[in-house]
């Protein structure tokens, strides 16, 4: 199939099938809420528990903020982290898997609103689903927000990134298998190393600097920073790393789709 010949460039946008593919997406995570919503919520109230009361019992504060409070953003990020990639793999790879991607690539629809269709309906599930393990932490104690706007923007720019690395994920992947291989072997074991549960501060030279290698401690950090004005690196820098990430995702589905990797056959 010769994907260069498709009806992909018009000069209309297609709303309408933007639309239409986002709303499949978004009734499929409410058609599965347990799995979708519920779960993620649930496993990320059982590591809130089990850390804050285990370690909790015996830091009461890291940088003046109360050892639970200090360890919601980390649990956050690390659910939008994992879900993100999880919902946009699945979502691009489920119609290769079927074969209908071929009636996708030839419709009159852009790749560009393919994209946005998909790595929208994706973030938009990580959002929401951030947004109510917020609220489920608030249960627990006392949150406080002192940057809004900013907690705002690393939500968004976070879920829309790792949707668009999850959308190359589920466009490389060849089984379902290798779905799970990157969040469960690359992403999680990263996050937990990144700061979620504890400041990078409190580790040794050495670890210090080898921490600072890991992508989502930048991710992390910032985040925490809109919560309680306490990072462990420069928010700019932190801004920045998510910015640079976003655009190598996005230049690398551009080239897919360009050279039509793994979508040809």
């Amino acid at each position: 199939m010769n994907l260069r010949a498709a009806p992909n460039f018009r000069a209309a946008p297609n709303f309408r099938a933007v639309w239409a593919i986002y709303r499949v997406e978004m009734a499929r995570a409410f058609r599965t809420v347990l799995q979708s919503i519920i779960s993620p919520v649930i496993s990320t109230s059982l590591y809130f528990v089990v850390f804050g009361s285990a370690i909790g019992s015996r830091i009461n504060e890291i940088d003046g903020i109360a050892y639970g409070a200090f360890i919601v953003p980390g649990l956050m990020m690390l659910s939008l982290l994992t879900q993100s990639i999880s919902n946009a793999s699945f979502a691009i790879y489920f119609p290769k898997f079927v074969g209908s991607i071929y009636e996708l690539l030839s419709a009159p629809v852009s790749y560009l609103e393919i994209i946005i269709a998909y790595v929208g309906g994706a973030a938009t599930k990580s959002i929401m689903l951030g947004l109510i393990i917020l609220a489920t932490a608030a249960l627990f104690v006392p949150l406080r927000i002192e940057h809004p706007f900013w907690m705002i923007a690393f939500l968004v720019l976070t879920a829309v990134t790792f949707s668009l690395f999850g959308f190359i994920i589920g466009i490389w992947a060849k089984t379902f298998e290798q779905l799970q291989l990157v969040p469960l072997l690359i992403v999680t074991p990263l996050t937990f190393l990144g700061g979620s549960f504890y400041s990078i501060h409190m580790l040794p030279g050495i670890w210090k600097t080898v921490t600072l290698f890991n992508p989502v401690v930048y991710l992390i950090s910032g985040f925490r920073w809109s919560f309680y004005g306490k990072a462990d690196v420069s928010v700019g820098v932190s801004l920045g790393m998510t910015l640079v990430f976003l655009a190598i995702c996005i230049a690398i589905v551009a080239w897919i789709f360009r050279t039509g990797y793994r979508l040809r056959n």
